[in-house]
């Protein structure tokens, strides 16, 4: 059975990601890696039962099992790669509570597609060490203090106060520790959705769901919002308009080349990025290059390259120079710290981006391969003028089929065309 998708191994607990399923990845990590692994969690009820299950699976293996509590995955990056050590990540990112997922880094760093395809072959069996040489299990409560003097020594030039800040922290992995951090840099803040429960992350809140928030910013306020885990953000400005990952990386980018912080000046963007952002970037004389979707495809071409700026328009946005994957945080004090410079309002650096208009429609299918039909290929090559862009989601049973061009009414045609198209191909 395949386990491993885009991002970790993810689905619906008990159904899919199961106890067992965790037992044995962590016997294989603890067989492939020396002395200790560390794991963390969001606030999904099903954390504890993964936790416990992939403790028993390290011990077993004769590897310290290090937990970390509630943590972001960017602070468990951190970790790992300031320990150069191994850790799990318990969490399924931004989707509903009744899924989870076990998320695999390696010094900071996801897993290459290769060694994941190992690991699932090495999932089959189970290796027991001797009675002797069983792991010990290690109450890590250092983590978050870790992460938060990382943050301050990289950020010690940066002062937030007379930002007014709604941040919305998803019922997740930043309640606690994000909102403490920009509180200490001086920001003024109106936290929502901090009362985790284990069965309300993501849910109706956060980066997937910045209607309500959209409704009650007024004056000055603007707002950053999380997902599950943190590794991700997007805001809404003045105007109750969102700010997303395009228009993040367009603002920051142009500081980073100011400060000799773009390397190469070269921005790494996936197919999905607006072609608005990329007139902009190439009119500020930067560079850019495409990847299939996902944040580890960014992050590859990055370090194949030596890139530092790279990201999604969903948010999740790499800075090399300070993080090896997606970071929330840092991606907030980098939009902030460009804000603060600026002297412009969040509204005024956004309308600096052109955004075509784009319309995404997600097709629940029961066969995720039926985007390969031929009738669809022949629907691509009929449109002319707009992009579109179909693709399988890697964690759910849906194709997404994304259209841009100048006109709304005529991509939002197209896109149902599409819709209608794949849905009446799935029945067949």
């Amino acid at each position: 059975m395949k386990l491993f998708g885009t991002d970790g191994i993810r689905g619906i607990v008990n159904e899919f990601l199961t106890p067992e399923i965790a037992f044995r990845l962590g016997n294989v990590l603890g067989n492939m890696v020396d002395k200790k692994i560390f794991i963390a969690k969001d606030t999904r009820a099903s954390g504890d039962m993964l936790e416990e299950a992939l403790v028993a699976g390290i011990t077993s293996a004769g590897v310290d099992a290090y937990k970390c509590g509630v943590l972001t995955t960017p602070a468990l990056a951190l970790i790992t790669r300031l320990e150069n050590a191994a850790g799990v990540m318990i969490s399924a990112s931004h989707n509903p509570p009744e899924y989870n997922g076990l998320k695999v880094l390696m010094r900071g760093y996801k897993l290459p597609d290769d060694i994941e395809e190992r690991i699932e072959r090495e999932m089959e069996k189970i290796r027991y060490c001797e009675y002797k040489s069983v792991g010990k299990v290690i109450e890590y409560d250092f983590a978050s203090e870790e992460y938060f003097e990382y943050i301050k020594k990289q950020y010690s030039f940066l002062d937030l106060s007379g930002i007014k800040l709604v941040v919305d922290v998803a019922n997740g992995a930043t309640y606690k520790l994000n909102p403490q951090i920009l509180e200490y840099f001086g920001a003024k803040l109106e936290v929502v959705n901090d009362r985790p429960d284990g069965f309300n992350i993501n849910r109706d809140c956060g980066s997937t769901h910045p209607e309500n928030v959209k409704k009650n910013i007024t004056g000055s306020k603007i707002a950053v919002l999380y997902d599950g885990d943190g590794d991700r953000c997007i805001f809404v400005d003045e105007k109750g308009e969102e700010f997303h990952g395009d228009k993040i990386l367009g603002i920051t980018a142009i500081d980073l080349k100011k400060e000799n912080r773009l390397k190469k000046n070269n921005v790494v963007l996936t197919i999905l990025s607006n072609m608005g952002l990329e007139e902009f970037l190439k009119n500020n004389e930067i560079n850019v290059v495409r990847t299939k979707v996902g944040d580890r495809y960014i992050l590859e071409e990055m370090l194949k390259n030596d890139y530092t700026l790279g990201g999604e328009r969903s948010g999740h946005i790499i800075y090399r120079d300070k993080s090896t994957t997606g970071d929330g945080l840092i991606t907030t004090l980098e939009v902030l710290s460009s804000l603060v410079k600026s002297g412009l309002t969040l509204h005024d650096l956004s309308n600096r981006i052109p955004d075509y208009p784009q319309v995404m429609v997600n097709v629940e299918v029961k066969n995720k391969e039926i985007y390969k039909n031929k009738k669809v290929f022949s629907l691509m090559k009929s449109i002319k003028d707009y992009r579109v862009i179909i693709r399988p989601s890697g964690t759910e049973p849906v194709i997404r089929v994304l259209v841009e061009g100048p006109d709304l009414e005529k991509i939002t045609d197209i896109a149902n065309k599409f819709y209608e198209l794949i849905k009446e191909l799935d029945k067949e």
